[in-house]
């Protein structure tokens, strides 16, 4: 079983399935406390399996966690809503998905497996990206203080529910996608510099009175410090959508250390590039700026292995892995259903040939829709067979490649 906690060694002693390596007690050094990670988040399984879903590999049903850990991949992300029945599950609120007991359920499943935990809090009902960063119901009207209060609790709570639950976690991951910010409007940063997505930029270009940087750090540190009183040696991770641009990530990253926010890594979401290599100079250029702090990709989908190689091949050990994002049905999947992709396929690299939704989800916000779409009705999960495809033969290799 391999560990990534920030202080201490790796390991639960009585699972068979992976060699532990041990780790020396953490200098703040940057460099990744054990094993490259080669993580998947895989949340959207639960509710899929209730709508009947199967999986299969070479012919064999399989768990879908087993079938990812076979093929090396060795941690696994889920994300936990603080109470998804008000909104990302209001169509199945008995289920919760994505809720506290569906996620200790799931993450007792990667454990068991003998794989690493990393935990995505979004600090909202449903979706927290670059686009929505919404308070939850039960913390509507609170201002800043309260905000903060709600963020500690609900961080300790969780995690410590976690490990209660048999699924102890290892990284916990203080807001999603939060370049600009989150639970806003009090911790809302406004866009300074062009994304060069127009359709981020006309979201951001007018958002009022917000927290700022001030507001934004003040619930980091929160989340920070819920994680560490219920985990002491938990890896922090915060979370930046914007890979691809190194001038606003530095600016970011400074106004975080300026204001003691305390993080051992950095995830950044790579769906897209403005020009060919913008990834890798964000990464060249971070591991330089910030030599105590590491790095992670926390979301892509194509070009798999060039985004490996880019993060292990960093100096000093400073990447630390990769988590594609929901690889099953996302985009480039990594299994088939019918014959054909589980996702919608490859998106285009580069920002000029057609602009990635995962970049900016929902699109403008300004813009209304033609007619009103009617509610959909039915299990929230998608059925049906996943056949695993040749995409999932990359990662054995990048396993052998990188241990």
């Amino acid at each position: 079983m391999t560990r990534f906690t920030r202080r201490g060694t790796f390991g639960l002693a009585t699972l068979p399935l992976l060699a532990r390596p041990a780790l020396a007690k953490g200098s703040k050094n940057g460099a990744r406390p054990g094993p490259y990670l080669i993580g998947a988040d895989i949340s959207w399984v639960p509710e899929d399996e209730a709508a009947g879903a199967r999986y299969f590999v070479d012919g064999e049903q399989k768990d879908p966690i087993l079938i990812l850990r076979d093929a090396g991949f060795n941690a696994i992300r889920l994300r936990i809503f603080v109470d998804p029945a008000k909104g990302y599950s209001k169509r199945e609120p008995d289920k919760g998905w994505a809720g506290l007991a569906q996620t200790v359920k799931l993450g007792k499943r990667v454990r068991d497996a003998g794989m690493g935990l990393v935990l995505s809090f979004h600090y909202s009902d449903t979706w927290a990206d670059p686009e929505h960063q919404g308070v939850p119901a039960a913390w509507a009207g609170y201002d800043l203080p309260a905000l903060a209060r709600a963020v500690e609790a609900h961080t300790h709570d969780t995690l410590v529910a976690m490990r209660a639950g048999g699924a102890p976690v290892d990284m916990a991951v203080i807001g999603n996608e939060t370049t600009f910010g989150m639970l806003w409007p009090h911790g809302r940063v406004k866009l300074s510099t062009s994304t060069g997505n127009p359709v981020t930029d006309a979201n951001h270009a007018r958002v009022g009175e917000v927290g700022g940087f001030d507001g934004f750090a003040a619930l980091l540190r929160a989340g920070i410090a819920g994680a560490r009183r219920a985990e002491p040696d938990v890896a922090i991770q915060v979370h930046n959508h914007l890979g691809r641009h190194w001038p606003i990530v530095r600016e970011w990253t400074d106004a975080l250390i300026a204001r003691q926010v305390d993080f051992d890594v950095v995830g950044f979401s790579c769906y897209q590039q403005r020009a060919q290599g913008d990834w890798a100079t964000t990464f060249s250029e971070y591991v330089k700026r910030y030599p105590d702090k590491g790095l992670l990709v926390a979301e892509y989908s194509s070009r798999k292995r060039y985004i490996n190689d880019l993060v292990h091949a960093l100096p000093g050990k400073h990447g630390w892995g990769t988590f594609i994002w929901e690889p099953i049905r996302h985009q480039e999947a990594i299994f088939d259903q019918d014959g054909h992709n589980a996702g919608e396929g490859a998106k285009p690299d580069l920002i000029s040939q057609g602009l990635n939704g995962a970049e900016a989800p929902g699109g403008l916000a300004s813009q209304q829709p033609v007619a009103p779409k009617p509610e959909p009705t039915g299990p929230m999960g998608h059925g049906g067979d996943y056949v695993a495809n040749k995409l999932l033969d990359l990662y054995p290799q990048m396993a052998k490649d990188y241990r």
